[in-house]
């Protein structure tokens, strides 16, 4: 009977936590269905987001960078958090530890190096650089007569 009376006063306040969250949220579900309003009509039924209606289908693709991008900033989020677990024992780990995490952050930048020649990270179409840099005149000399021709 003691070990119960002693385990009841040391556990009671998270029994009254979960007692307490509970009760709120069948507060709120309870305060919303009487409050809320049920009005029906034709633009009850449309999508709307933002201020804009939406047009055409929600079925849409994507471009495969745009994975890659998600892909990535998963790999260098999880990092991050390793590198936090690093950074709050650093002084326990000591030197071996400081070369872990050294070694850790060496293969991921080599991963970034790799990504970024394979182009993983580049979200312009092929070719689109020399639009940015600006076409020199060697370019429009290398030009066969017969395109200068037709582009004027």
């Amino acid at each position: 009977m003691n070990d119960a009376t002693s385990l009841l006063a040391e556990y009671w306040a998270i029994g009254f936590f979960v007692f307490a969250v509970i009760a709120l949220c069948a507060f709120m579900i309870i305060t919303a269905s009487l409050l809320g309003g049920r009005s029906q009509g034709r633009s009850k039924n449309i999508p709307f987001e933002s201020g804009i209606i939406g047009a055409g289908s929600a079925r849409q693709r994507f471009s495969i960078q745009f994975y890659m991008v998600a892909m990535l900033f998963v790999i260098f989020d999880i990092e991050a958090v390793f590198l936090f677990a690093w950074a709050i024992s650093v002084r326990e780990v000591g030197w071996a530890g400081f070369w872990g995490a050294a070694i850790f952050i060496i293969i991921l930048l080599a991963g970034l190096i790799y990504d970024s020649r394979v182009g993983a990270l580049s979200w312009a179409p092929q070719g689109s650089d020399k639009l940015h840099r600006g076409s020199s005149g060697k370019a429009q000399a290398r030009r066969a007569p017969s395109e200068t021709q037709q582009q004027r």
